[in-house]
This record gives structure tokens, C-alpha cells and sequence, in this order.
């Protein structure tokens, strides 16, 4: 058209049919002049190419401060934010307009990119079917859950297969610890059905904290005995470095989310006993897996069978029976029959009760964490 101007598009396409037309032809399939075909025989550059780089139409505000005072900065904090170094440049210099904040994030990301420190470089994951299963704890207090009137201070023990997705979610009354974790791992793998050939945990460090080397190192050889149990090649991820454990780690935000929805439509957190909240966890839990059904199957299909039997998910405590008719076990005083003083008893630690064994008492006595 007469007094527009002609685009990229219409000088790639005259390009292409003047490999085999003449340049009037060519002009004519290109929508214009052969005045202006013959101007691109001379020079064949595109419309886009022809045109002058923009320049500032504004003097630099920043000009005076940036290489001689952010910089600086920058190298000497290479963490700090962008606003933070805004923010010191205006206490430094009054005269800062608030509207050049978004020119030096600019600036700053520009710098970064080009001379700034080397970043984390994070490569995609691809998760063999059968090969990888994940263990960890996560904090459930702030949903606010109450048995009977009373608030349930408890995490869930979280298991997740890392190629297909497969969840299992145990309530835990304690804190994290081997016995928690070997409860809540044979569960999964019997509700499962399988076992994969590798299992993953954060270093167990919760469960070692506050135990001498002697006990650090039993635990160690209990886990890796648990291991050995399912045929499964115990493995952990750096303490610290969560995006190593982060197959699971992002899905317990999801799971606690699909808790507190379906908490919110229950329309109370309250629950008459510990096993009804247990099997408002199974339920949700379920629903997860279900929607990942097929993938599940597959991966099924490719696990290690199971062993003909679990192996022990307790931890086994000598006590004596004192004068005052009981025995103290981590910190917590228990009351057994009297005739039992002067007495040793073998105890076998849950992650919610105690069980003594000998023959003389064989009644189960409620953990301190289970809830009354």
C-alpha cells in the first residue's frame, strides 16, 4: 500500500519467491512496489535490521552511583536483594526518586547475570519405575487438630513412591524417630504391596539428636537392618540440602493442603478419638492415590516382593520397678501393680504405648504421647 511501510514478513516471503520469479513477480506476491523490489535487490537487509538502536531519551539516573557504590556492594554481599541496595541508596542520597527502583533491579539483574557469582545449577530428576521411595516427617500442629476437646500436638510420617506417586500417611504421636519411622514405613510398603529397591531419608537427624555415639551408631545399624529386611538399599540426602529429598518434600505442602481443605469442609477439627482422625487421614490419602491409579499399577508391577513376615517396629527397654510402684522411661513415670517392686521388666516402646512382656504383667500401658 501506497505510504506504509513494508514489514519483515513481507521481505522473507519476497526473498523466497525470488528464487524463482522475477522481482516484479516477486513484488507482486509480497504485496508491494517494484520500486521498492528493486531498492531490496540493493540492499537485502530486513526492515527490523534497517532501523537506528534506541537511545536514552533521559539522562541516566543512576550514572554516578552505580559502578562506584553498587557494585561494590553487590560484590561485597552477593546475597543481598535488589530492594535492599535500593533502599541503602536512597538513605544515602536523598534525591532518589522511588520511580528509578525498577531501573536498578534491572540494572542489577543485568550485572549479576554477566559478572555476578555462579548459581545453583539444578538438573531435572527422571524417576525409574520401582527404583526409589521416599521417608519424612512433617509438622501437623498448625491445623490445629483436637481430640475429644484436647489438642493434638502430632506429625505425619509421609511415604512416597518417587516415580509414581503412590502416598501413605501415618499419624505420629512423638516426635521423629526410628520407631516412628519403622511403623510407618512397614505400613506403606504392606499397604503397597511391594518394596522399591532403594529408600530415601533426611539423615534421621531429629531421631539422633540428643544421643551419645554409642546409641547414634545402634540406631544407624537398626535402620540399616530394616533396610536389609525389605531388600532395600538405605540412602539419605545431605543435612540441609532439602531439594535432594524434594520428591517428598513438595509433596507434603500438597498433603497438608488437602488436609486443611477437607478440614475446612468437615467444618470442625474436632474428633471424638484418635482412630477417627486416623481414618480421615487414610481417607484423603486414598482419594490422592486414586487419581494416580494407573501409574501406581505400573509401578506395582516392578516392585520387590515383600518378606513372609514384618520385622520389629519397637524399640526394647530394660526397667526396674521401684519403691513408689513404677519405673521411669524417657522422662516419664509409669505406675504398674505393686506386687511387680524389685522386679525388672522387659518393655517394648511404640510410637503410642508400651508393652511390657514378661508373663507377670501383660496389660498395655498407653504411651505418655497417646492422647487420653
Amino acid at each position: 500500500m501506497p505510504g506504509s511501510h513494508i514489514n519483515d514478513h513481507q521481505v522473507r516471503y519476497y526473498m523466497k519467491m525470488r528464487q524463482t520469479v522475477s522481482p516484479r513477480s516477486a513484488a507482486a506476491c509480497a504485496a508491494f512496489s517494484t520500486a521498492t523490489a528493486y531498492r531490496l535487490e540493493a540492499d537485502m537487509r530486513l526492515p527490523s535490521q534497517r532501523k537506528a538502536p534506541r537511545g536514552r531519551r533521559r539522562p541516566d539516573p543512576l550514572a554516578d552511583i552505580f559502578d562506584s557504590e553498587v557494585v561494590p556492594l553487590l560484590e561485597s554481599a552477593p546475597g543481598i536483594r535488589a530492594v535492599a541496595v535500593f533502599e541503602e541508596m536512597q538513605r544515602r542520597h536523598p534525591e532518589l526518586p522511588d520511580g528509578v527502583r525498577r531501573t536498578m533491579e534491572r540494572r542489577i539483574r543485568s550485572w549479576r547475570a554477566l559478572q555476578g557469582p555462579d548459581r545453583d545449577v539444578m538438573f531435572r530428576q527422571v524417576h525409574e519405575p520401582g527404583r526409589m521411595g521416599l521417608s519424612d516427617f512433617t509438622d501437623m500442629a498448625d491445623l490445629g487438630v483436637r481430640i475429644a476437646g484436647v489438642g493434638l500436638d502430632h506429625r505425619l510420617y509421609h511415604f512416597r513412591l518417587a516415580c509414581s506417586g503412590f502416598e501413605h500417611a501415618h499419624v505420629i504421636l512423638g516426635g521423629e524417630s526410628y520407631v516412628a519411622l519403622a511403623e510407618g514405613l512397614q505400613n506403606a510398603l504392606w499397604a503397597l504391596g511391594g518394596a522399591p529397591r532403594e529408600h530415601r531419608s533426611d539423615s534421621l537427624s531429629a531421631a539422633f539428636r540428643n544421643l551419645d555415639a554409642s546409641a547414634r551408631e545402634d540406631l544407624t545399624r537398626r535402620y540399616d537392618a530394616l533396610c536389609r529386611h525389605y531388600r532395600m538399599e538405605p540412602t539419605r540426602n545431605n543435612r540441609g540440602v532439602a531439594h535432594e529429598n524434594g520428591a517428598i518434600e513438595s509433596a507434603h505442602a500438597h498433603l497438608k493442603a488437602a488436609v486443611r481443605d477437607a478440614l475446612l469442609m468437615r467444618g470442625s477439627a474436632d474428633f471424638d478419638e484418635l482412630a477417627e482422625y486416623r481414618r480421615f487421614i487414610d481417607e484423603i490419602v486414598a482419594r490422592k492415590n486414586a487419581r494416580s491409579a494407573k501409574r501406581i499399577d505400573a509401578e506395582r508391577a516392578v516392585l520387590q516382593s515383600l518378606p513372609g513376615l514384618r520385622t520389629s517396629d519397637y524399640e526394647e527397654v530394660l526397667v526396674m520397678v521401684t519403691s513408689s510402684g513404677g519405673f521411669t522411661l524417657r522422662k516419664v513415670f509409669y505406675t504398674v501393680p505393686s506386687r511387680l517392686i524389685g522386679h525388672r521388666l522387659r518393655v517394648r516402646l511404640y510410637d503410642d504405648r508400651l508393652v511390657s512382656m514378661p508373663d507377670v504383667f501383660s496389660p498395655e500401658v498407653p504411651n505418655e504421647n497417646s492422647p487420653v
